[in-house]
């Protein structure tokens, strides 16, 4: 990737850029909504049962799967390997983006989020900003001449996640630390409008400043660093867990669930509600998940809360798995603030809210290996700037073990598998007869 030279004057850029963030909000903005509804039905749901819901996965999970094969094939996928495809061969985009998958991964996002399955929403917004980059080309010409699309595509993907959890600076390291593989100035510069206006338009349905209040760590640095250790070895363990199991599940259940639609959508939607009849925290992103640890401390019982880590692993790797658009950041922070609780008190002794924060940063570190990205991240959702020191521990320690235990990032690895999928193998294209 060649290096794009910084400008000194930037306002000619600006118009364009802000419209590509202003698009990119407003199309988010039902994404948005769709999540704090379903959060408020499970939130109240934890509390008082969900009765008949439990049975939506069954439901639903066999009309997503069909709809996928039959009418909507291009919306299938998280989102994010496609934008990684054009970002690496930007011939790709008009294939791959633009508004018929846009539209198609929309829907079958927003009806399996609206139906409590355990799915993130990063990927469809990522891909809501790499294709807004598409649909606004000729706006956008004189930006992409002089910066390039790859770098355009890689900025409005992080403006989507900006968009979608209110976070202009996180998306900015997302968009550097993951898409564009890359920090520098055309970057930085170009992400600051883009980021920020998507958050400002979107912020009618996007996350609150602290989405789950401001947690403060009453602990000194060095308490904080020693307590986030066994959490940050742990969160990595099941970080790397989680990623490989969704990987291996791609593979193998992708072209299943293309073959046999019906079949593996009641085999699927059967057993995630199952679980729910067990426990429904199960269901859902994650983000009610976070709420219940936070206020009213989760399960009960260790059994229970073991269970719920389990169930928080496999859920998301059933639905992701077998190709229904979504993504993981949601998914892992749920799974690590559980991990925090669980492992934070049988081996360091301490409880309280601190193993959630540190737990959200290692699983999220564990799970996608970006350990700047997932400390940011829980700093912004958490506010608690304290604990800082902690989260560096915990995020650091996961992402290294998860690295050592897996060796490909996860969004790296789904990206090749994507990409290996686009490309046949050369002897196939021989024998092919031309058309």
């Amino acid at each position: 990737m060649s290096s794009t030279p910084a400008r000194r004057n930037w306002f000619p850029l600006l118009p364009p850029l802000m419209l590509l963030g202003v698009v990119v909000g407003l199309i988010c903005i039902p994404l948005n909504i769709v999540d704090k509804r379903v959060d408020s039905l499970l939130t109240e749901g934890f509390e008082f049962g969900i009765g008949w819901l439990a049975l939506l996965p069954l439901i639903v999970m066999p009309v997503l799967l069909q709809l996928q094969q039959r009418l909507m094939r291009d919306g299938a996928g998280s989102g994010i390997p496609q934008t990684v495809a054009c970002i690496e061969d930007a011939e790709r985009s008009s294939a791959l983006l633009g508004l018929r998958p846009l539209l198609m991964r929309l829907v079958l996002w927003g009806l399996a989020a609206s139906c409590l399955l355990p799915i993130g929403r990063e990927g469809p917004v990522v891909f809501v900003g790499a294709s807004a980059v598409w649909l606004l080309r000729r706006v956008l010409k004189g930006p992409a001449k002089e910066l390039g699309v790859p770098l355009l595509l890689s900025v409005a993907g992080g403006a989507g996640l900006a968009a979608g959890f209110n976070t202009p600076l996180v998306a900015i390291v997302f968009a550097a630390e993951d898409l564009y593989k890359r920090f520098n100035l055309p970057l930085v510069w170009t992400a600051l409008p883009v980021s920020l206006l998507a958050a400002l338009v979107a912020a009618f349905g996007g996350e609150p400043m602290f989405a789950y209040g401001e947690l403060t760590a009453l602990m000194t640095a060095p308490t904080q660093m020693l307590m986030a250790m066994p959490v940050g070895v742990v969160g990595g363990l099941v970080g790397a867990l989680f990623s490989g199991l969704m990987l291996y599940a791609t593979r193998k259940m992708t072209p299943l669930a293309r073959r046999f639609p019906i079949p593996m959508g009641l085999l699927l939607g059967g057993g995630l509600s199952l679980m729910a009849l067990g426990n429904p925290r199960v269901l859902g992103q994650g983000s009610a998940v976070l709420h219940d640890l936070i206020n009213t401390g989760g399960p009960s019982s260790l059994p229970e809360a073991l269970a719920v880590l389990g169930e928080r692993i496999i859920g998301p790797v059933m639905v992701l798995g077998s190709g229904v658009p979504g993504g993981l950041i949601d998914p892992a922070l749920a799974m690590g603030a559980t991990v925090g609780t669980i492992f934070m008190p049988l081996l360091t002794g301490h409880d309280g809210v601190m193993g959630v924060v540190f737990g959200m940063a290692a699983g999220l570190a564990g799970a996608t290996q970006l350990p700047i990205f997932a400390a940011l991240f829980t700093l912004k959702l958490c506010g608690s700037l304290q604990s800082v020191p902690g989260l560096l521990v915990s995020a650091g320690l996961a992402a290294m073990l998860s690295r050592a235990l897996q060796p490909k990032p996860v969004y790296h690895a789904l990206a090749e598998q994507f990409i290996a999928g686009l490309n046949p193998e050369p002897h196939a294209n021989q024998s092919a007869p031309r058309r």
